[in-house]
Parts: structure tokens; sequence; C-alpha cells
């Protein structure tokens, strides 16, 4: 089985600008916004991080922890955001490997239950997700599944 680096963003904050234009491709979240969220982490002004999967140095998989995912329950929060994995590099739990990283950060700053919004049943389960409640997303017609990680 192969190899990957799991980092978070301040391991390796040089890729700062590669990650937010990574993130922008996948989710069409203008790159400023990310950039804009990155600095508050790597300046040290939140705790809410940015984490990847490295298969050499190419970002294979990544994501985030905000204060809110665009949803109506801001009183949920931090959200876990932007989960990502490039499509050939699916079922081999690398994205579990990064909700296990960013829990793990958040619960050893304190910051714990960790939040998600998402339209998959069955997946986060695996990871130790419980569905919490339905959530209303910005701009969406239909209730969106909110997950808790306790």
């Amino acid at each position: 089985m192969k190899e990957y680096l799991y980092i978070t963003l301040r391991q390796k904050p040089e890729l700062r600008e590669s990650a937010a234009e990574w993130f922008n491709s996948k989710w069409g979240v203008p790159t400023q916004a990310y950039l804009e969220c990155m600095d508050e982490y790597l300046g040290g002004n939140t705790e809410y991080g940015w984490y990847l999967c490295l298969d050499g140095d190419r970002i294979v998989g990544g994501m985030g922890v905000i204060e809110n995912d665009f949803h109506d329950r801001k009183d949920l929060s931090p959200n876990v955001c932007a989960v990502y994995t490039e499509e050939e590099y699916r079922c081999q739990g690398i994205a579990g490997k990064l909700l296990d990283l960013a829990v793990a950060d958040m619960r050893s700053k304190g910051i714990s239950p960790v939040y998600l919004v998402t339209d998959h049943t069955g997946f986060y389960e695996r990871y130790g997700w419980e569905f919490y409640c339905m959530a209303q997303g910005d701009g969406e017609e239909e209730p969106t599944r909110l997950y808790i990680h306790k």
C-alpha cells in the first residue's frame, strides 16, 4: 500500500497558495476566500486548521475547519469543510485519515465537538461521526444532513 504524507498547513506553509488554488478547483469557492482563512490559521489568529494529504508534492486530498460551512445553524461550530479526495485516490482511506487528523487536532486544542454538513449517508459514520440534525444550506432548496463528532 502506498505511503502518503498527512500534514497540517502549518507544517508546510509554503503550500498555502497551491492549496487555496486546489480547493478552489474542487469547490468553486474563490481562491481569495481560502487564502483569507488559511492566513488566519497560519498567523495564529485561529486554531481552525487546514489539512492535506500529499503524494510526493501533489495534493491528493484535503479539508479545512471553519466557523460555519454556509448553513443556518450558526450555533453549531466549528465545521469541517471542503472535504475532497482526488478521484483516482479514493477508496484508500485518505478522507478518513484526514477527518481523524482534523478531529484530533481540534480536540488537542480543547475544541470539541466538531460539525459538518453533507449529502452523503453512511460515509462519515465509519469515522465516528453521528447524524445530528438537518440544516438549511445558504441558497439551497432542500435541507442537508448535519453531523457531529464528539
